[in-house]
């Protein structure tokens, strides 16, 4: 059974009228081709995926469509470069190549994907250094419960980002409202980079 995303079907549902025909028969395609593929929208668009890899996309725009393979794996074809996706501006179907090619290029491109040699697993990541705390950050810290139980239970890492930040500052009055800063953030709970998740 097809492994399909009911976002899918509200992204079809949304396109112009002349884009339904083209993307429900490219959908259709690939989950013949494999119907181990599996539906996902990434970037406001559909996507098929196997094994949690990028197979294909597919996309509507208002006078035209698009198709094409996440890796180009040997696809080559004469639209490829002339918008997104390897076929050019979709107008219709007639502007796709045959059910049977098109069913080839997509067995052929998900087999190469599954020959790729598995991503090198990631060396263990060097332990962080953390830097000397300075007696006045740690004076400032051990005045507040909160934020010396915040830092205490920091990663090495967090609390290397409170002491350059602090340290990085070139004027004491900067390094000082910096420490005031950091230690009411820690009394919140908060990492320095707390305003950036």
């Amino acid at each position: 059974m097809a492994r399909t995303d009911a976002r899918i079907d509200a992204y079809i549902d949304k396109a112009e009228d002349f884009a339904k025909p083209i993307l429900n028969h490219l959908r259709a395609l690939v989950h013949q081709a494999r119907p181990d593929v599996e539906e996902a929208v990434k970037w406001n668009m559909p996507f098929f995926t196997l094994g949690g890899k990028n197979l294909a996309n597919m996309a509507a725009f208002k006078e035209h469509a698009a198709f094409g393979f996440w890796e180009r794996l040997g696809v080559d074809t004469p639209k490829a470069n002339q918008a997104m996706g390897h076929f050019g501006r979709i107008r219709s179907l007639e502007d796709l190549p045959d059910k049977d090619e098109l069913v080839a290029m997509i067995l052929s491109v998900a087999e190469k994907m599954q020959g790729q040699r598995a991503a090198p697993k990631k060396s263990k990541p060097k332990p962080v250094k953390v830097p000397p705390l300075p007696a006045a950050f740690a004076k400032a810290i051990a005045a507040n419960p909160d934020a010396q139980k915040t830092y205490d239970e920091f990663s090495p890492g967090y609390r290397r980002d409170y002491i350059l930040w602090v340290t990085g500052a070139k004027r004491e009055q900067t390094r000082d409202k910096r420490m005031a800063t950091a230690v009411e953030w820690m009394a919140e709970g908060k990492d320095l980079n707390w305003k950036y998740r």
